[in-house]
């Protein structure tokens, strides 16, 4: 699969409960919001475009995201898993593999696909995870296209733990270290938008 083209997936549906509600991803850091940031890292690394996973009306998004904009293809809000089938289900014929990283990550390493990509390819399972540190990241992984019939059936079974269904299918690790900075960072709270400019400051 390393010459296929990967499609990238902005997962953008949560409710930002601790940044104090609204979309999370059009909050800003240094003047831009932390979407465009995202889609800054990623999209070079995605030779199958680029799609973002967000309930409600596309168009609050339009000002800051080019591309398709996808709602869950099932009802009630499951999590990240209805984004990521979402991905999968857009996926244009040739594109066997979805990669997926939440909308709140502004650090993305730019050697993030390739990375997954051969972890996948070394160790022989589907999926590849991301990790940093001692932390796994199941919502930074790379996807192959060929499970949406089972992620629709196991939504459909009401499971909805990202951890469950990648246990059910077996995964390859790649990691990075987390000095200078965490590349898996999530802003999950206004100081945590605080600590990232800081971050933005130091780094070259």
């Amino acid at each position: 699969m390393s010459s296929a083209p990967v499609l990238g997936l902005i997962l953008a549906g949560g409710l930002s409960r601790r940044m104090g509600g609204g979309d999370k991803p059009l909050r800003r850091l240094a003047g831009r919001t932390l979407l465009e940031r995202v889609a800054e890292r990623l999209r070079p690394q995605c030779q199958g475009g680029l799609v973002l996973s967000a309930n409600g009306d596309p168009a609050r998004f339009r000002d800051v995201f080019s591309g398709e904009i996808l709602s869950d293809p099932v009802p009630d809000h499951p999590g990240p898993l209805a984004g990521i089938l979402a991905g999968m289900e857009a996926a244009q014929p040739g594109i066997t593999h979805v990669v997926s990283v939440p909308g709140d990550a502004p650090f993305l390493p730019h050697d993030f696909v390739a990375r997954l990509v051969a972890a996948a390819a070394a160790e022989g399972k589907p999926i590849a995870l991301a990790a940093s540190g001692e932390r796994r990241h199941f919502t930074s992984a790379l996807w192959p296209v060929a499970l949406r019939v089972d992620l629709r059936d196991w939504l459909g079974r009401g499971e909805r733990r990202v951890g469950g269904f990648i246990e059910r299918h077996g995964a390859a690790v790649a990691s990075w270290p987390v000095a200078p900075v965490d590349p898996f960072l999530n802003l999950n709270a206004p100081e945590d938008l605080a600590a990232a400019e800081a971050i933005l400051a130091r780094l070259p």
